[in-house]
């Protein structure tokens, strides 16, 4: 704590102000004056079983509303079950959410009826938010997992998206970092239409097999920082659709999932636009795909001046891909001629092995082929020592280094 700074529990702020009001402290004199305010002041339980969303409504709204710069503690050694809940800005200074404990969701998805299904712990228009404090926040999606229809084979079986976890949109200048998020629903940690964000030295784990478990997701977000995490869920570690720019992803380890994906983009005939994306110093282990830009056909825009760096696969089954023919559906999509447009991408000091023979797997689109990619001292070999192959379609560039599996680009094929 900076010297001269004073923190003030909840239980001496219920003699000054209400608790439905704003808990304001004015301290002349003080370097610093700084709000703390536990959930366990305003009647939590904290046994991972009682209801505590009106403690933590409470805490949220007295702090957004103070005077001075707030923190909201979740104390340690401690569950607190949140039933889904948004909390709203702007607030009146800079928040801290300190999560030393843990915050768990409900386990059956009944208990969303009559709530929005796709959110679960949903902040809207905050600005200068923190989270921290080295504890959990635990989604027990195991249910909604067991009744997805990307897992359950029989009728009746939920076709809906279920809840993001942790989803912040329309915020400024969020932090996330040092936390564990674990048993997501659906993504763990999402941003839509942010800018300055920060997602680091965070725990992102769920099972292998659990559908749409993204580690951290990006929508329409600008100047992002996501670094030194852990993820190991059961699709991308990183994604990225909409328009985002301004994004670097660094110090990541990866696996299993799908991998650290561009997309996908354009679906349903929208516009979509990524650019200024540095991946770069990841370790990727048992994913199903490397680092992958994927897009729908239809779609317009572009995904250009992207750098991927420093890549390390182990046992990855698609270590680099391109894919303009991006199909996630059960029927066949229809042939159409316009696409998201692929342009100046660099692969650089990317090594490893490859789960299958192809390691490299370019498809870029009749229409608006791929230009200006660069393979540079790329080294990939099948699992086992086998040599891997590469394939490009529609694509242009070069090689430069050593490139193994020699690529197409080295040889100019359109």
């Amino acid at each position: 704590m900076v010297p001269g700074a004073t923190i003030v529990t909840a239980s001496v702020l219920r003699g000054l102000v209400a608790l439905a009001g704003a808990a304001v402290l004015c301290l002349s004199g003080a370097a610093e004056a700084r709000v703390l305010l536990t959930l366990d002041d305003f009647g939590a339980v904290g046994d991972g079983v009682a209801n505590d969303t009106q403690a933590f409504v409470d805490a949220w709204t007295a702090a957004c509303g103070s005077e001075e710069e707030a923190v909201v503690a979740v104390p340690a050694a401690k569950a607190y079950q949140i039933w889904p809940v948004q909390l709203s800005g702007p607030c009146k200074k800079k928040l801290k959410l300190l999560i030393a404990g843990t915050i768990v969701a409900p386990a059956s998805p009944d208990e969303w009826a009559g709530r929005d299904p796709m959110k679960w712990l949903y902040v809207y228009g905050v600005d200068g938010l923190s989270v921290s404090g080295g504890g959990t926040i635990d989604g027990v999606g195991h249910e909604w997992w067991a009744r997805s229809c990307k897992r359950k084979n029989t009728q009746p079986c939920n076709t809906r998206p279920p809840p993001r976890a942790v989803h912040f949109e329309e915020c400024r200048g969020v932090s996330v970092q040092g936390v564990t998020l674990q048993n997501g629903p659906q993504f763990h940690l999402s941003f839509t239409r942010c800018v300055d964000v920060k997602a680091n030295f965070l725990r992102v784990v769920a099972p292998a097999d659990s559908p749409n478990t993204d580690g951290i997701h990006l929508n329409d977000s600008s100047r992002v920082q996501i670094m030194d995490n852990l993820i190991s869920t059961g699709d991308d570690c990183v994604s990225m659709v909409g328009n985002c720019s301004d994004v670097r992803v660094r110090d990541i380890s990866c696996g299993p999932g799908h991998g650290i994906s561009i997309g996908s983009l354009g679906k349903n005939r929208t516009t979509d636009r990524v650019e200024n994306v540095r991946v770069d110093t990841c370790l990727l282990t048992n994913t199903t795909n490397g680092v992958r830009i994927k897009s729908w056909q239809g779609g317009t825009g572009s995904a250009r001046d992207l750098r991927f760096e420093g890549i390390v696969m182990k046992n990855v089954s698609n270590p680099i891909i391109i894919d303009q023919y991006y199909c996630d559906q059960p029927t066949p999509c229809a042939n159409q001629t316009e696409a998201v447009e692929v342009r100046k991408v660099e692969f650089v000091d990317v090594r490893g092995t490859s789960a299958t023979a192809q390691a490299i797997r370019i498809a870029c689109s009749d229409a608006v082929p791929c230009t200006e990619l660069e393979l540079r001292n790329v080294n990939l070999t099948v699992v086992g020592g086998g040599a891997a192959t590469a394939s490009c379609y529609r694509a242009s560039g070069k090689a430069a280094g050593v490139v193994v599996p020699w690529s197409c680009l080295a040889k100019g094929d359109p």
